[in-house]
């Protein structure tokens, strides 16, 4: 995770001026890694630092802090009384408009107590914009170093039923899916939608395939069961990182006999993943959701992600 820059612009477009609270460095058991950050304002905040007390701590310190930017240190155990047992170091700023225009967009690097940019930093920022190598969240020689946060993976869901909306609820949140989100009309959609989402209406959703990228993941999960279909008929002439269908075995059945006759070999048609999830939760919509984010989100998947690029 780097510098949400797009959250924290919308944040302070919805609130204010917002403080924001990243953790700068630890030392021992922590509840959170370097570079987790919440963002807090008058009268709320979002993100997350850890939850207990250090965290409600630094809202409360967030709220009154007066100073452009501090670095502020903390001894779980003795200072707080928590059971983590080491120790975090904590670099709050306050963002309004002016000061996020002026933010880098490839890695911000700002000091914490007013010295001069050090070498170390210089050789980070260069190779960050010369070479695209984007270093770890990071204090380094008095400097507070963070990449500018990008998704790193496309993710279209094709529905938005109930368990389409369900499941942009359960992902919408987690930073590395930039969403796609497609039905066949702006009726479909809900009122309100998460910033990180792209609302796609198009009456003939099939045709949007070709504009996906060729390592994009893709639910299909529509109303119709002639219009998954035709989305699995076009995702298997065009190419995806991973492709999985809402149905139960009977459908899937179907599909493979279907998608065969349209001219589809087995082995392609076998890389679609039907069913999606985890059948053994239930079929509520968000139980369905949290077994395809679980099914998403494993070590092995990503595994197989990697595999599958590196082929």
């Amino acid at each position: 995770m780097g510098f949400d820059r797009e959250a924290l612009r919308e944040a302070v477009k919805t609130h204010g001026k917002v403080t924001r609270v990243v953790i700068a460095a630890i030392k021992g058991s922590s509840p959170r890694e370097v570079g987790a950050a919440m963002m807090v304002w008058k009268d709320g905040q979002s993100g997350t630092i850890g939850g207990g007390t250090l965290e409600y701590q630094a809202a409360e310190a967030a709220r009154s802090q007066t100073m452009p930017s501090r670095l502020t240190h903390h001894a779980l155990g003795p200072d707080m009384g928590q059971c983590c047992g080491g120790a975090v170091s904590l670099y709050s700023e306050v963002y309004d408009q002016k000061a996020i225009d002026a933010l880098d967009d490839t890695l911000i690097a700002r000091p914490t107590a007013g010295e001069d940019m050090p070498l170390s930093v210089k050789r980070l920022l260069a190779a960050a914009r010369g070479q695209g190598i984007a270093p770890e969240p990071q204090l380094v020689d008095g400097w507070m170093v963070e990449p500018v946060h990008k998704p790193t993976r496309n993710l279209w869901i094709w529905g938005a039923g109930h368990v389409g909306r369900a499941l942009v609820d359960v992902l919408s949140p987690l930073p590395d899916f930039a969403i796609t989100w497609v039905d066949t009309g702006p009726a479909r959609f809900p009122n309100t939608i998460p910033v990180s989402v792209t609302p796609v209406p198009a009456a003939k959703p099939a045709e949007l395939i070709r504009h996906a990228p060729a390592d994009a993941e893709h639910l299909v999960l529509t109303y119709s069961h002639n219009l998954d279909l035709e989305l699995c008929n076009r995702l298997l002439s065009h190419d995806f990182r991973f492709a999985g269908l809402i149905g139960s075995a009977t459908k899937w059945a179907r599909f493979r006999s279907r998608l065969a006759a349209l001219g589809h070999s087995p082995e392609r048609i076998s890389r679609i993943t039907c069913p999606i999830g985890d059948p053994g939760l239930g079929k509520h919509p968000q139980m369905i959701a949290v077994g395809v984010a679980a099914q998403l989100l494993r070590p092995a998947r990503q595994n197989e992600l990697k595999k599958d690029l590196s082929a």
